[in-house]
C-alpha cells in the first residue's frame, strides 16, 4: 500500500480565479473539490491510502460564512487546515511542513500540490521529485509561473480535470489552442476611449 498526499492551497487558487474571470469568485465559479477527490482516487491504486488536505487563512468577517464550506469539505473526505489571517498571513509554510511531515513517514508515492505560488514550491517540489515520488502541480497554467516546467514535476492545468468547474473559465490560453481556433470575447466596450 503506498500513500497520496494532496495538499490544496485555497487562498492562492481562490485569489487566482478572481484575476481569471476579474472579480471576486463565487461558489459556482469555484473548481467543485467533489469531482477532485473523485480524481484523486481514480489517479490512485485500489490499496492506496489518500490523504486530500485543504488549507485555508480565514479573515475574522468570513469565519461564519466559511463554516458550512469546511463542512462539506471534512463529509466529502477532505482535511481542512484553517488558520486565522493576520496580517499578510499565508499558510505556504504550514503545507510545505505538513509535506514534509508526510515524506518523513515514508511509503509517500505521489503528492499534489494546488497552488500557482512557484515562489514557495518549485524548489521544495524539485527536491521532493528527486527523491523519486512522483508529483503533481495542479493549477493555471498562465499564473503558474515556473511551476509549470520544474524538472521531474508534472503540471496539470486545473481546467483540464473533467467537470472540476461547472463553465469553461474565460481564460486567454494562447499555448494551448484547439487545432480549429478560439474566439476570445471583448472585456470592454469598443471606442470606449474615444471622448463624447
Amino acid at each position: 500500500m503506498a500513500r497520496h498526499l494532496l495538499v490544496w492551497d485555497a487562498p492562492n487558487v481562490d485569489m487566482t480565479l478572481a484575476n481569471i474571470i476579474d472579480g471576486k469568485p463565487t461558489a459556482k465559479d469555484r473548481p467543485d473539490l467533489a469531482v477532485l477527490g473523485d480524481w484523486l482516487v481514480e489517479a490512485a491504486g485500489t490499496d492506496d491510502e489518500i490523504e486530500a488536505c485543504v488549507f485555508i487563512n480565514v479573515a475574522a468577517h468570513v469565519a461564519g460564512p466559511l463554516r458550512g464550506w469546511v463542512m462539506w469539505l471534512l463529509e466529502e473526505g477532505f482535511r481542512v487546515f484553517a488558520k486565522p489571517k493576520q496580517g499578510e498571513s499565508d499558510v505556504d509554510d504550514d503545507m510545505l511542513e505538513h509535506l514534509w511531515d508526510r515524506l518523513d513517514e515514508g511509503d509517500l508515492e505521489a503528492v499534489y500540490v494546488g497552488s500557482n505560488d512557484a515562489k514557495a514550491f518549485a524548489d521544495p517540489l524539485r527536491e521532493v521529485a528527486g527523491r523519486g515520488i512522483a508529483v503533481s502541480v495542479l493549477g493555471f497554467a498562465e499564473y503558474a509561473g515556473g511551476l509549470t516546467d520544474v524538472e521531474g514535476v508534472r503540471f496539470v492545468d486545473l481546467e483540464t480535470i473533467e467537470g472540476l468547474f461547472a463553465e469553461p473559465l474565460p481564460r486567454i490560453t494562447l499555448e494551448t489552442l484547439p487545432d480549429e481556433g478560439r474566439w476570445f470575447e471583448p472585456t470592454g466596450r469598443l471606442g470606449g476611449r474615444v471622448a463624447t
